[in-house]
């Protein structure tokens, strides 16, 4: 059974993706705008979503500092504590009627990500993680696949976007690695494609440009699910330093081969 700290995480989840349900059932009447070009936009249903999950995780914890992909960081009495949330990942899926997106929280004590939710509305699943504890898809046990061969793989990759960078870097991997696994596969949002590696639908997913919002829950959940979390490097994840590898433990060194630096290469 989850913590009660998890319950109070997994209900703000629920309550806001049930809510963005009823949002993408009625696009035509959302206000769509855009922070940094085409490829980046909001609504108002991420307004809306992200102010349920602050409001319903601050009732559980007061105490506790917010950062949120459309409000930033907002520091809490307890500097220690900070709750990490992207209220809809996936909106560019989310506003041309593409039904992969997810609710992502986490919570992220002195930088270390200690416990994770990610809500897939529209599929019905909730995927949960608590440090020590395992993790769960709708209160089943989840693993990371056992796939020991590149070659036997399927991986997930977020592409970076017009005006994102290390666009080389993502052309050298794909050319490095298109040739030698099995499937590549790109869902539009990140949280889902880390859920995907926890319960072994997928052997990885990378990013080389990602916010912290969207890899903090997914650490703890590939985590407790027996898979390795790094930075493309190889080294201890941060969730503020851009890039993250979420894989199943017997690709992880051939994963990071291919996705040295490209200048390195």
């Amino acid at each position: 059974m989850p913590s009660q700290l998890l319950t109070s995480m997994i209900e703000a989840a629920r309550v806001a993706g049930e809510r963005l349900k009823q949002d993408f059932a009625d696009l035509a009447s959302l206000d769509v705008r855009f922070k940094n070009g085409a490829g980046d936009p909001f609504s108002e249903a991420d307004l809306r979503a992200e102010e349920t999950v602050k409001s319903m995780l601050a009732r559980a914890r007061p105490a506790y500092g917010f950062l949120g992909e459309e409000g930033g960081l907002v520091p809490g009495a307890d500097p220690d504590h900070v709750w990490v949330v992207d209220p809809l990942d996936g909106t560019m899926n989310f506003i041309r009627g593409v039904p992969f997106f997810a609710v992502n929280i986490a919570l992220a004590k002195a930088g270390d990500v200690i416990a994770g939710v990610t809500y897939v509305p529209m599929m019905g699943e909730m995927f949960w993680a608590e440090r020590g504890q395992g993790a769960f898809l709708d209160g089943a046990p989840i693993r990371v696949a056992g796939t020991a061969r590149l070659e036997d793989s399927i991986l997930a990759i977020g592409i970076p976007f017009a005006g994102k960078p290390r666009q080389a870097q993502f052309h050298h991997e794909i050319a490095q690695l298109t040739p030698r696994v099995a499937s590549v596969r790109r869902l539009g949002a990140g949280a889902i494609d880390t859920a995907y590696v926890a319960c072994g639908r997928f052997d990885a997913y990378w990013e080389q440009s990602v916010s912290p919002w969207d890899m903090a829950a997914g650490a703890v959940l590939v985590r407790e699910a027996g898979g390795v979390v790094t930075d493309t490097l190889g080294g201890p994840l941060d969730i503020m330093g851009g890039n993250v590898l979420n894989c199943a433990p017997g690709i992880h060194a051939a994963l990071l081969e291919v996705l040295r630096p490209v200048d390195r290469a």
